[in-house]
C-alpha cells in the first residue's frame, strides 16, 4: 500500500441496526448511551436498577436504565475508473484512490463495519464490483481490484462515443444498489464530466452519509510553468491539441480549475455535504480531520 493510511470517521446521524458497532444507534441494547428510565417490572434486569431514580419516582416504582446500543454501519466506495481517473504525473488517481479504497477496509474493519466497493465508468462496472463484508483483507483485495484496472481501450478508438464515458449514466447504474439505504458512501471521482444529473443522484443516496472524495492532479490544476508548446489530450475522448504556453493562458487555466472547484462545492452544499480532494496523495489523518471537523 503506497502513500495510503488508517484513518477514523464519525457520523453525524444515528442509525438503526442490532450488531453492535462503533456508532450512533437508535436501538435499545446494551450500550453507554442513556435512553430512558422505565419499569423493572417490564424490563426485569435488576443489573440495571438505579436506585436514586428509583427513590425519587413519585409512583415509588422500581426503576431500570434503558440505554442505547452503538451499532455498526455498511460502508461502501463508489470509485470512478473511467479514463480520466488513469491519468497523474507521478501517479495516477486510480492508484491514489486505491490506496483510499485500502486505507477505508482497514478502518471500517477496526470500526466493525462492513465495507464493499462499487465501480463505473461509462457504466457499473461489474467486475469491480465487491459487496460489504467485515473482513481484515477487504480493503487489500479492493485495492487491488482497482491497482490492476484498467482504462477502456475504446475511449481512443471511438471519442464521439466516449464523451460520456465516466459520466452520470454509470454512476447512476452503480449506486441503484444503494438507493435507499442507510449507511456510509464514498463517492471517489474527478468529476470530469457533465455535473447535470448529479443531483438526482445524490438524492438516490439520501438516507445515507455520503462523503464526496474529488481525484485532482498537481499537473491538472496548476499549469506548466515554461513558456513552450504543451500537447494536451483529453482523457476521456482522446482528442488532442497543442497550446502555447503565455501567462494569460495559465490565469485562464487557474481561473478555470477555480470556477469548477466552485462548481463542486454550491453543488454538494446543496446537500448539506464536504467534499474532500484527494491531491496527488491520500492524506489519511487530513481525512480524519475533516470528519471531526463536520460533527464538531
Amino acid at each position: 500500500m503506497q502513500g495510503s493510511s488508517e484513518f477514523h470517521y464519525r457520523l453525524p446521524a444515528s442509525f438503526g441496526g442490532y450488531r453492535p458497532g462503533a456508532h450512533k444507534g437508535t436501538s435499545l441494547g446494551a450500550g453507554q448511551g442513556f435512553a430512558a428510565h422505565k419499569r423493572l417490572f417490564d424490563h426485569p434486569d435488576p443489573r440495571r436498577l438505579d436506585l436514586r431514580a428509583s427513590v425519587r419516582d413519585v409512583r415509588q416504582e422500581w426503576l431500570v436504565r434503558i440505554q442505547r446500543q452503538r451499532v455498526a454501519v455498511p460502508v461502501h466506495a463508489v470509485v470512478d475508473v473511467s479514463a480520466s481517473m488513469h491519468f497523474g504525473a507521478a501517479r495516477s488517481k486510480l492508484k491514489v484512490a486505491a490506496d483510499f479504497v485500502e486505507a477505508l477496509g482497514t478502518s471500517a474493519f477496526r470500526a466493525g463495519d462492513a465495507c464493499g466497493l462499487l465501480a463505473f465508468d461509462h457504466a457499473e462496472r461489474d467486475d469491480l464490483f465487491m459487496p460489504a463484508r467485515h473482513s481484515r483483507g477487504a480493503g487489500f483485495v479492493m485495492g487491488q481490484l482497482l491497482r490492476d484496472c484498467t482504462a477502456d481501450d475504446d475511449a481512443a478508438s471511438n471519442p464521439q462515443k466516449a464523451g460520456n464515458r465516466g459520466g452520470i449514466d454509470g454512476l447512476r447504474q452503480a449506486v441503484a444498489r444503494l438507493a435507499g439505504r442507510k449507511g456510509l458512501v464514498f463517492l471517489v471521482s474527478d468529476f470530469h464530466w457533465p455535473l447535470a444529473g448529479l443531483d438526482a443522484v445524490l438524492e438516490l443516496l439520501a438516507p445515507a452519509c455520503v462523503v464526496p472524495m474529488v481525484a485532482w492532479d498537481p499537473a491538472e490544476t496548476e499549469p506548466p510553468d515554461a513558456q513552450a508548446l504543451v500537447a494536451v489530450s483529453d482523457a476521456e475522448t482522446g482528442v488532442r491539441r497543442s497550446l502555447w504556453m503565455r501567462e494569460s493562458l495559465r490565469g485562464e487555466w487557474r481561473a478555470g480549475v477555480a470556477a469548477r472547484r466552485d462548481e463542486l462545492r454550491m453543488l454538494f452544499e446543496g446537500r448539506g455535504l464536504e467534499p474532500f480532494y484527494l491531491h496527488g496523495a491520500f492524506d489519511g489523518e487530513g481525512l480524519t480531520r475533516h470528519f471531526l471537523e463536520a460533527v464538531a
